[in-house]
């Protein structure tokens, strides 16, 4: 459970234009380059961490398209499981492919449930100033298991830049941005379960990547993900 709500948060964020390197939205992208995420539970401790790798920038449209290649590591540096989606920014925005919300535990349980998905892609101005309202992001599923229908929906909403502050992490000292969110999951196999967090994310201008996010259920904080490392 705590892998999952970490990874449904770590929603991590990216983009570019050329073949090696481009700039997008004040944005350096460059194939080859990545970043690694380490992963705690709520009390502090190292749970695992994600490495994330540009792998190729390229043009679609009036759209730079990036392509990543994500894997998970458990703490004892074992890979768990490993996915690859897309980012697009077109100058003023970065849109982040919503496929990236869904855990590996989430993935291995809908193997055999002929899942189609839905989604509303995790957006992220380029210039962000504190009271913005940013736009809704959700996956939405539909399956079956055996003769029974599956039905799986995950929102992100109610996103505010809450203000500006100061923060350090392993991978340096920056001014921030935070964001606060509302996350809701639900599930229908037979009977619902239904799960709703809040979580809190920290960016900085000029980098691609969420410096930390934070996951909260019911105002404890269940776990948290820091930047480590810009390669």
């Amino acid at each position: 459970m705590k892998k999952l709500i970490l990874w449904s948060i770590a929603c991590v964020m990216m983009l570019s234009l050329r073949a090696f390197a481009q700039q997008c939205a004040g944005y350096d992208f460059k194939e080859g380059s990545g970043f690694e995420m380490n992963n705690f539970d709520g009390k502090g401790k190292a749970i695992g961490k994600l490495i994330y790798k540009i792998t190729k920038v390229a043009a679609e449209g009036s759209n730079t398209v990036v392509t990543i290649d994500m894997e998970s590591f458990s703490s004892k540096g074992k890979s768990e499981f490993k996915n690859t989606y897309q980012m697009k920014c077109d100058g003023n925005v970065l849109i982040l492919d919503a496929a990236s919300m869904i855990s590996q535990e989430q993935l291995k349980s809908f193997q055999n449930m002929e899942m189609k998905f839905t989604y509303d892609n995790i957006e992220i101005p380029s210039k962000l100033a504190a009271g913005d309202k940013l736009k809704d992001a959700s996956v939405k599923g539909e399956g079956k298991s055996g003769p029974m229908p599956v039905t799986f929906n995950m929102v992100i909403k109610n996103r505010t830049v809450a203000g500006q502050e100061k923060l350090t992490i392993p991978a340096g000292s920056y001014d921030v941005y935070k964001i606060n969110s509302d996350m809701d999951m639900a599930m229908v196999m037979g009977f619902p379960v239904k799960m709703e967090m809040q979580t809190v994310s920290y960016r900085a201008p000029g980098v691609v990547w969420d410096l930390k996010t934070e996951t909260y259920r019911k105002g404890k904080l269940m776990g948290y993900s820091e930047l480590a490392k810009i390669y």
